[in-house]
């Protein structure tokens, strides 16, 4: 499935255009026409199999930011801005990322700053921060930075300017992340609009299944790798997110075992081990002895196993071949 720039502009418009005083509930957006023809126009980003496109608007905040007062803050050995930039961090919102290293270390703490790859409102915010206090982690408290927001010890999500901004990283104080916070707000005018389509071309594979699997046309695409590699394919629109990621860990094979004893586990025959969880949605793939593909829908909910099987017999090539 090929989606037009022109299109999903028109349709990013009218999230946009929800933001309004009275108006500041979810959406009500009318879902895109799949298009199967050649664009018209060249997408605003051309990817090649062996590099990934990046995220730029993201990218120019992390180099705009002052890191002799995010190593201050935090007090840090170091701050180096990480080149090769993350993908995307996928929720309700989904974010665009850059990072920070913040130690000599090539896996030490990172200092993430992400920017909201769909338009905000209030009422976005607050869906955030509900989704959070599901998670019933450390208690979030207000905070004073761009329109508004919410945070805790490890991080701050606040709105500015039609777009949800999230700065996360290890374990501080709340009173230090609003200062990092009030950094990217300093930093944030005038950076470019983030792109609907940030594509590779093999997860294409997966976007005719991933528009059942989510009941709508994907408005946004943010594909990239890990840094060992590994492929990540996501779909996203404003009410539903569908990614595809791989987790490395020689405890793969040890942490099948739950996912096989759910009631709710359905199998499915790929990779050496495979469940679709019929209560979430969510899909986990065994691959070796250290690899485990998981195909994750949000917000998590009963969906069809049958579709959910059908877009990882889509997608699952991509990462046991």
């Amino acid at each position: 499935m090929r989606i037009r720039p022109a299109l999903l502009a028109a349709a990013l418009l009218v999230v946009a255009g929800c933001s309004g005083p009275g108006n500041e509930t979810a959406p009500n957006v009318p879902p895109l026409v799949s298009v199967s023809t050649t664009p018209t126009q060249t997408p605003s980003e051309t990817p090649s199999p062996s590099t990934p496109p990046t995220a730029k608007v993201a990218e120019t905040l992390c180099v705009r930011m002052d890191q002799p007062l995010v190593q201050a803050t935090l007090g840090t050995p170091v701050v180096t801005l990480q080149t090769k930039v993350p993908p995307a961090d996928f929720g309700l919102p989904t974010y665009d990322v850059c990072q920070f290293g913040l130690s000599t270390s090539p896996n030490g703490p990172v200092l993430r700053v992400g920017i909201s790859v769909l338009p905000a409102t209030k009422a976005t915010l607050a869906g955030a921060q509900k989704a959070y206090a599901a998670t019933k982690g450390e208690a979030a408290k207000p905070v004073a930075v761009g329109e508004g927001g919410f945070g805790t010890s490890t991080f701050v999500v606040y709105l500015l300017q039609g777009r949800l901004y999230k700065v996360s990283g290890p374990p501080a104080t709340l009173a230090k992340y609003v200062v990092l916070g009030q950094e990217v707000v300093r930093q944030a005018p005038g950076l470019p609009e983030p792109p609907p389509l940030i594509a590779l071309p093999d997860c294409e594979r997966g976007s005719d299944e991933a528009e059942k699997v989510m009941g709508a046309p994907a408005m946004v695409r943010r594909d990239g790798q890990t840094a060992l590699g590994d492929l990540v394919c996501g779909w996203v629109n404003p009410t539903s997110v569908l990614s595809t990621s791989v987790r490395r860990t020689p405890n793969a094979k040890a942490l099948m075992e739950p996912i096989r004893k759910s009631p709710t586990a359905q199998s499915i025959p790929l990779g050496d081990e495979a469940y679709v969880d019929t209560a979430t949605g969510r899909t986990t793939i065994l691959v070796g002895d250290d690899k485990l593909v998981e195909l994750v829908p949000l917000p998590a909910r009963a969906i069809d196993p049958d579709t959910m099987t059908a877009f990882a017999l889509a997608t699952s090539p991509l990462y046991t071949r």
